[in-house]
This record gives structure tokens, sequence and C-alpha cells, in this order.
């Protein structure tokens, strides 16, 4: 295997980009991941899948490397799915993270606990300068809790519990989270393919 394949990952959110840093490193370590500096492409796709492609499309035409991204957030049941794609944004224009939660709680507010199940999704995309795409998509299952838990994670975590957990993903250690979310799992998908792929000339799918 050619190690040292230098893939730019797209995304400006420091999180991200540590947490993605972690779980890609021991997964396809033929890869060097580089920063992605150029401009945020307008995320107007209908779908985790279809957002995820739009950014690693820009970066790879803005890098002229191969580029990874992933689009994320949390679904729940008994609201048909949402926030869904609308994550980052659900609790209005500030995109804070305290505004998302509050908001989603107090929408929650009158639902049993039986009633609050809910998943973090994420699709994970890989785009070539040659055009050649694909993703694979990631989901971490478990409920929303009545109140947020946890000093650790972002966004959704503090009232996010895995399924399994009696502890929410903000209370979960590094190590514990990056061995089940919902971006291990899409990533593991496809780094398969990333090794699969790996050549002297860089990566081919």
């Amino acid at each position: 295997m050619t190690v040292g394949v230098q893939v730019v990952l797209a995304s400006h959110n420091a999180h991200k980009l540590e947490e993605l840093g972690r779980i890609i490193a021991p997964l396809a370590p033929g890869i060097e991941l580089v920063g992605y500096d150029g401009p945020e492409p307008v995320e107007n796709g209908l779908s985790f899948e279809e957002n995820a492609l739009i950014k690693a499309r820009a970066a790879a035409a803005h890098a002229g490397l191969p580029a990874i991204a992933d689009d994320s957030g949390i679904v729940v049941d008994v609201l048909g799915g949402c926030p869904g794609i609308f994550s980052a944004r659900w609790g209005g224009p500030s995109r804070s993270d305290t505004g998302n939660v509050e908001l989603l709680l107090w929408q929650l507010s009158d639902i049993a606990d039986e009633h609050r199940a809910a998943g973090f999704v994420c699709a994970a995309a890989l785009a070539l300068p040659s055009g050649a795409e694909t993703h694979r998509l990631g989901v971490w299952p478990g409920s929303i809790l009545r109140a947020p838990a946890g000093e650790g994670g972002f966004g959704y975590d503090p009232i996010f519990r895995p399924e399994g957990e009696t502890r929410s993903a903000a209370e979960l250690s590094a190590a514990e989270k990056d061995a089940l979310s919902h971006r291990t799992r899409a990533f593991s998908a496809l780094a398969e393919v990333i090794q699969g792929g790996i050549t002297a000339d860089g990566i081919s799918i």
C-alpha cells in the first residue's frame, strides 16, 4: 500500500475536524488528511447524502485532490425525521448549539419517553477530481433525553442517549463515542472503499 496519499477533509468545523481526524487515521492509514481552505458551497441538497457530495465535490475541485466530506444531523421519529438536514440551524439564524437543543426539547416536552426515539445520521462522501464519487451512510440509534446531561461532545450530544446506554453522548469519553458514533459507522464503510482504491497515483473508485 502506498502511504501518504493526500485527501482533503472538506470542513471548516474545528470540532468535526478533530473528531474525523481521530476516526479516519486508524481506518485508512494510507492517507494523509489535509485541511480545506476553500469557500463553503451552498448546501442545497435534500438529503444528507446530497449535501455530503456537494461539499466533497467542491473541495476536490478547489484543491485538485481527492476529498472527503460528511453531512450529519439528528432525526427524531415523532417529528417525521426532523430536524434532519436542518439540524445545524434548527433553532434559528444564530445556528447555536444551545438554541437548537432548547427548541428540540420544547417541541418534545409533552412526548412520553417511549416515543422519543431518535438517531444520529451521517453521510460520508468521497469525490475525486476526475468526477468519480461515492458515499456511505451511518446511523447511531437512541432517544432524546428530557434535559441536557454531560459536558463533552457538541451539538445535540447532551440530549442524545445512545441505544443500550444510560448516559448521554456528551457523557461518553471521546474513545467511547468514536467506537459507536454515526460518523465512525459511515467513515468505516467509506474507508474500505478508500483503502481498496489507494494506488501509486492516488485513489481510484
